[in-house]
Order: structure tokens, then C-alpha cells, then sequence
């Protein structure tokens, strides 16, 4: 048995096929064309069949084709009511790639969801009851799994974990919000507490020198390099970007108290720089601290291929 997963983003279109081990033996990918939905599904359809062809397999040998899209996807309608990046409000994206495909069942889940589904089906957080699966990117991307099901709310809109505040009037987010999690949490909050430490450090801090003095070539690793080196402003960085991750990551852990929290994206790549200093905040300041059973956080496993995979794998969720 074979499975066909999807991960549309705003810029590329990953399509993968995953085998009865959640392996990906196959994949083929393309640009995000975002004119009209009509397009991205024509887009989404073509890059289906050239993945097909790579696995030397057709659509009858996949039961089903699994979707993970941004967005607010109602699962009940096969609609897209909304996604920010994407051309779609009250899309009937299910209906139309199922067109696409000959006929084909399309299970949608939100693409977080599906790779927090993926984490749980073949990664970091395989044989939990309950888990969350966090990914640090250009925002803070969220799932949730209760009792081995996905949790997506009452209208399909939930675990936007990113969005929850944790400085009151702070940093305006793009939701229309201040203070979100992500605006500090994500790599793109990273890069912004980089610089604005930037503006009050000597030019000759390790901080300027790993950017050639060139603010605008800050990135996610240029603090925790700087750290490395010794450079204080860099610890100093980095101490204030693990702070408000972890107070974020608390709330996480005292609201659901999962069995798993795995975090991912590209930040996720420092390891133990990271993760240590987490576990020592979620230690100290979890609610559930006197409990035998705590949360375990650790790092995920399947990087990039988990919208993939759990997208492959949504119709043994449904």
C-alpha cells in the first residue's frame, strides 16, 4: 500500500509518496502559483501525477489523497474558508482537486496539523496519547493531538498556539494582535531581538562581524554563533529568545499537559543549546511539577517531510 501526501505553501508545492514503513520513496515538487484557486489546484493536481510517475505507481495504487494547506479548513465541508497567503475564502478545494484526480477521496487538515500528525504517526511523538508538536518558522506553527485524534476546535480554527499573547501590548503581530508568541518565539522574532541588541552593541561585537556589518544579513543562527564566540550580547540574545519560548512552551504544557512536546523549524537545529535550557524552565515553572508523569520536550524528527507524511496519512486519522 501506498499513500500520496501534499504540503502547500505559499511558495512551493511538496508532494510525496509514502509507503506502508511512512517512508517517502518518492517526491516532486513546484512553485505555488497564487493568481486564483483554480490555479494552485491545477498546479497541485500536475505535481500529484509527477510524483505518481517517480514512484512508478498510478492513482489506483493510493487509497486516497491527503492535503495540507494553510489556512481554516473545514473538514466537514471539504472548504478553505480562509488561509492569509493563499488565494482562497470559502474555497471547495476538496471538491475541485478530487476533479483534478479522477475521482479521488481528498482527506484537508490545516498543514500544521498535518505535521503535527505526522510527528505523531512516524516521528517524535509516535506512541503518545496526547501530544503537541511546535515548529518555529516565519511564525510559530501549532498541533495538538487528544487521545490520538486531531484537535482542530469547534470551527477548525484551533491550535493557532502561535497567537496566544504572552506580552501584554507588545510586538504587533500580523494577526492584528500584540504581544503574539510568535512575534518573539519564531525565527522572524529571533532575528528582530537580534537587532534590536544590535543597535546598542559596539560595531566591533561578534554580533556586526558574523554579518559583515550588515544588519539586514541577520538570519535565525546569527546570535546563537555569536554566543558561541563568547560575544555577550549574542548570550544575551539568546537568553531573552529562550525566555520567551519557554514561557510560551509552559503555557502549552500547563493547559494541555501532553505526554509529548516536540519542537521544530529551523531553530530546532541548535539541539541541545536550545532544548536544555527549555527543559530547565518547563522543570522549574510547570504547574504539574510535583506530578510522577511530566511532559517530555524534545526535539522533532521529521523536519520538512512531516506535512508530508501526515498529510499522506490523514484518511487513518479520519
Amino acid at each position: 500500500m501506498y499513500y500520496l501526501g501534499i504540503d502547500l505553501g505559499g511558495t512551493n508545492i511538496a508532494v510525496g509518496i509514502v509507503d506502508e514503513n511512512n517512508q517517502i520513496i518518492a517526491r516532486a515538487s513546484s512553485k505555488t502559483k497564487t493568481d486564483n484557486a483554480e490555479q494552485v489546484a491545477d498546479a497541485m493536481a500536475e505535481t500529484v501525477y509527477a510524483a505518481l510517475k517517480n514512484a512508478g505507481i498510478t492513482l489506483n495504487d493510493v487509497p486516497w489523497v491527503g492535503l495540507g494547506s494553510p489556512g481554516t479548513i473545514n473538514k466537514s465541508t471539504g472548504i478553505i474558508e480562509f488561509a492569509n497567503n493563499l488565494p482562497f475564502k470559502n474555497t471547495p478545494m476538496e471538491e475541485m482537486l478530487s476533479q483534478r484526480l479522477e475521482g479521488k477521496k481528498i482527506y484537508m487538515e490545516n498543514d500544521a496539523n498535518a505535521a503535527a500528525y505526522g510527528e505523531y504517526m512516524a516521528g517524535a511523538l509516535k506512541g503518545a496519547d496526547n501530544a503537541i508538536a511546535i515548529t518555529l518558522g516565519t511564525g510559530v506553527g501549532g498541533g495538538i493531538i487528544i487521545n490520538h485524534k486531531i484537535y482542530s476546535g469547534s470551527n477548525f480554527a484551533g491550535a493557532e498556539l502561535g497567537h496566544t499573547v504572552i506580552v501584554v501590548d507588545g510586538r504587533p503581530c500580523t494577526c492584528g494582535r500584540l504581544g503574539c508568541w510568535e512575534t518573539y518565539a519564531s525565527a522572524t522574532g529571533l532575528i528582530k531581538t537580534t537587532k534590536e541588541h544590535m543597535e546598542k552593541a559596539p560595531k566591533d561585537s561578534a554580533l556586526w562581524k558574523l554579518v559583515d556589518g550588515d544588519i539586514n544579513k541577520v538570519n535565525g543562527r546569527t546570535a546563537f554563533d555569536a554566543m558561541r564566540q563568547g560575544d555577550a550580547e549574542g548570550k544575551a540574545v539568546v537568553d531573552e529568545y529562550i525566555k520567551y519560548l519557554s514561557v510560551g512552551i509552559i503555557d502549552m504544557v500547563n493547559i494541555f499537559q501532553p505526554d509529548i512536546l516536540c519542537i521544530g523549524g529551523g531553530i530546532s537545529n541548535e539541539r541541545e543549546t536550545l532544548l536544555a535550557p527549555v527543559r530547565e524552565y518547563v522543570a522549574k515553572e510547570q504547574y504539574a511539577m510535583n506530578s510522577a508523569k511530566k511532559t517530555v520536550v524534545c526535539r522533532a524528527e521529521l523536519g520538512n517531510d512531516a506535512g508530508i507524511i501526515g498529510a499522506a496519512l490523514l484518511g487513518k486519522e479520519a
